[in-house]
C-alpha cells in the first residue's frame, strides 16, 4: 500500500521574512511529518538550493517555489510560483528590482511610523538588506521591530493596528501587475497560484487572470476557515484552475503554526504534478 504524501507548499525562511534558516525549516518539516515541501520566500529564491539539499538528506521532496508580490489598484497580490527554474536570468533580474522596491517601502514605513509617534529602529533591517541583496525585507521585519520597541504585543497586533492596508502606517507598493508576474513565472518554467485568495479579495479578477495564464488558487491556507476552503476549491473547479495549499509558516511565536499544520490533499498535489509536465523544468 503506497502512502500518500503530506504536502506543505507555503513556507518561509530567513531569506525573506521567516524566522527559520533553511536547515531549521526542514527540521520543522520533518517534525511535522511533511514529505513534500516548498520554500516560498517573498521575491527571492536565495534559500531554494539549500532547502532542497537539506530536504534530500531527510527523504523529503522539496520543489522550487517563490511568493512574488504583484500590485492591483495599489494593493498587494501575492502570487506563488512552483517548479520555477532558479537559474532563469529574467526571473533573477525581475526579483532584484522587486527587492529594491521592498527596501524603499520599508524606509517609507519607518518614516511614517516616526511621524505617527511610533518610532522604530529600522536601520538593522536596511543594513542587512544592503549586506545580503539576494534576501528580501518587508513589513513583517518592521512588525518585529515594533514588538521589540514595545509598541505592540506581537506582530499580528502590529499589522492589525498599524501596518495593514487601511491602517495609519500602510504604504502602498509600486510594482508589476498580476498578469506580468504570471508571465514571469511561466517564462521561468513555473506554475502560478494566487496566494490566500480569502485575504487577497480579488475574486472578480480571477476569470481574467485565468485567461492570462493563472494555473491555480491556494484554497488550503492557515487563514482560511472550512467555508473559505470549500469556496475556493469550488471556484477553482468552476474556473478550470488547480488547487494549492500550505501553512504559510513564518515561525512567529504565538501563531501556533508549524510546517504541516495546513496541507494540500494528495489528489490536488497529483493534479498539480500532472499539469506541471506542460510547463517545463522545475
Amino acid at each position: 500500500m503506497t502512502l500518500r504524501p503530506t504536502v506543505d507548499l507555503h513556507l518561509h525562511t530567513t531569506a525573506s521574512d521567516g524566522r527559520s534558516t533553511p536547515r531549521e525549516l526542514v527540521a520543522h518539516a520533518v517534525a511535522g511529518g511533511v514529505s513534500v515541501m516548498a520554500a516560498t520566500d517573498h521575491d527571492t529564491i536565495a534559500a531554494s538550493a539549500e532547502v532542497q539539499a537539506v530536504a534530500r538528506e531527510h527523504g523529503i521532496e522539496a520543489i522550487a517555489g517563490i511568493e512574488i508580490t504583484a500590485v492591483e489598484s495599489g494593493r498587494d497580490v501575492h502570487i506563488l510560483g512552483y517548479f520555477v527554474d532558479t537559474a532563469d536570468a529574467a526571473l533573477a533580474a525581475f526579483l532584484g528590482a522587486q527587492r529594491e522596491g521592498r527596501v524603499a517601502r520599508v524606509e517609507a514605513i519607518g518614516i511614517r511610523l516616526a511621524e505617527l509617534g511610533v518610532p522604530v529602529d529600522i536601520e538593522p533591517i536596511l543594513a542587512k538588506a544592503r549586506r545580503e541583496p539576494n534576501r528580501s525585507v518587508g513589513r513583517p521585519q518592521v512588525a518585529r521591530a515594533m514588538v521589540e520597541a514595545g509598541h505592540v504585543i506581537d506582530t499580528r497586533a502590529a499589522f492589525d493596528r498599524w501596518l495593514a492596508e487601511g491602517h495609519p502606517a500602510f504604504i502602498p507598493r509600486m510594482g508589476a501587475t498580476p498578469e506580468t508576474v504570471i508571465e514571469i513565472i511561466h517564462l521561468a518554467g513555473g506554475m502560478a497560484s494566487i496566494a490566500h485568495p480569502g485575504k487577497t479579495r480579488i475574486d472578480a479578477r480571477l476569470a481574467s487572470l485565468r485567461d492570462a495564464g493563472l494555473d491555480a488558487l491556494e484554497a488550503f491556507h492557515s487563514d482560511h476557515d472550512p467555508a473559505t476552503v470549500a469556496r475556493y476549491t469550488r471556484l477553482a473547479d468552476d474556473l478550470g484552475l488547480l488547487v494549492t495549499g500550505g501553512s504559510d509558516f513564518h515561525g512567529d511565536p504565538g501563531h501556533g503554526l508549524m510546517p504541516g499544520s495546513v496541507t494540500l490533499p494528495a489528489p490536488h498535489w497529483e493534479r498539480l504534478l500532472d499539469r506541471r509536465h506542460g510547463h517545463g523544468p522545475g
